[in-house]
């Protein structure tokens, strides 16, 4: 049985990432992806947007990873030249109740570390985006936008340049937790020995656990799936910033987000369902998204939206829930040596990809000093 320092289960920009932080320590790494190339799950259905880390509770991991990673991803960004822009975004509150949530939004910012967020009246809103139509707005100037498979492929990269390989079609099908070591085996039959695992297997990560014979069973929690659907704006945008209502339960609202080729989009919509292969837009939901979009920008034409795509969010709370934080599950955690399984991974995973790499590498050690 071949014998490996780290395996990394996932090449997802999360696993990714992490792979890059821990071949850079010095690790030997091999990233085990089932699929025939990096970064085809949720790394390739989302919004590409650069988080600033407003909306998440003080001290949780989405709130300290997502602001260390906006930091970090910028400067990552600019020296490597993966294509980004930091277009900033408008959270607004189109009703008087609304208002109110958006003081409790900024005080969270605040406590958040994320201190350049500027409360704005209606009219000054409009001056920044003249086809909006709100009573009150936060500008946040450091959320933005990213070419992730640009990202992912500089990642890679880098993982590669410093030893790292990467394994697609290498689908883990059972693995079991011995003395000091962790053994896999592949769909095709290999089997290989680490001194240490990352499950950043992203939906599929809960499931895989559960499959690592000799890790507690009340250590794996309960997945869920909520979907996310996308409608495309035929036409430019009359906006240069994003456009955020307030937060709805399960997500962020019906928000239009701009690619860096200047194509609009709208959503993600929240639609629970139990497969995550369901990732079909049914046309009919579009219905839904003009009332909502019209909240803030009334002049929407009827017939403009028009079906893109779906992503899934890897949740850990169902629906009604409270929203859960990332769970980042070491061997203090579980009591297994050299695992470590990272669940519930959904926005702000992107923001928060090199951030995560630091945190992981710091869970299973390294021979080389830290590495940004």
């Amino acid at each position: 049985m071949e014998t490996i320092d780290c395996a990394v289960i996932g090449a997802g920009v999360v696993g990714l990432a992490v792979a890059r932080a821990l071949a850079l320590r010095g690790h030997e790494v091999v990233v085990l992806e089932s699929e025939n190339a990096i970064g085809t799950g949720t790394s390739s259905r989302n919004s590409e947007v650069i988080h600033a880390g407003i909306y998440y509770p003080r001290d949780s991991l989405k709130a300290t990873l997502c602001v260390a990673g906006n930091a970090a991803l910028y400067a990552y960004a600019a020296e490597r030249g993966v294509p980004h822009r930091r277009c900033g975004k408008l959270i607004v509150a189109t009703t008087p109740a609304q208002i109110e949530e958006l003081d409790a939004i900024q005080v969270k910012a605040l406590r958040n570390g994320v201190l350049d967020i500027v409360r704005l009246n209606g009219v000054e809103a409009r001056a920044m985006e003249p086809e909006l139509e709100c009573l009150a707005a936060l500008h946040s100037p450091s959320t933005g936008i990213i070419d992730s498979h640009a990202l992912m492929l500089n990642f890679q990269g880098d993982m590669e340049n410093a030893g790292g390989v990467l394994a697609i079609k290498s689908s883990v099908v059972a693995a079991k937790c011995v003395d000091r070591a962790i053994e896999l085996e592949l769909e095709d039959g290999t089997c290989v020995r680490c001194n240490s695992v990352v499950n950043a297997a992203g939906l599929s990560a809960p499931s895989l656990a559960r499959r690592f014979a000799g890790l507690p069973a009340d250590a794996v929690p309960t997945e869920y799936f909520a979907k996310g659907n996308y409608f495309t704006l035929a036409g430019r945008a009359p906006f240069s910033r994003l456009i955020y209502p307030v937060p709805e339960v399960g997500g962020l609202g019906v928000h239009l987000t701009i690619d860096l080729g200047g194509q609009a989009k709208f959503g993600p919509d929240v639609e629970w369902t139990l497969s995550p292969d369901d990732l079909v837009v049914d046309p009919a939901r579009g219905d839904a998204f003009y009332a909502e979009v019209r909240r803030y920008w009334p002049e929407l034409r009827e017939g403009a939206l028009l079906p893109g795509y779906a992503g899934m969010r890897p949740k850990l709370s169902g629906p009604g829930e409270p929203a859960m934080d990332f769970v980042i599950s070491g061997p203090a955690d579980h009591g297994v040596r050299g695992l470590v399984n990272l669940f519930g991974i959904e926005s702000p995973g992107l923001t928060s990809s090199l951030a995560i790499g630091t945190h992981v590498a710091g869970l299973l050690g390294g021979r080389l000093a830290a590495v940004p």
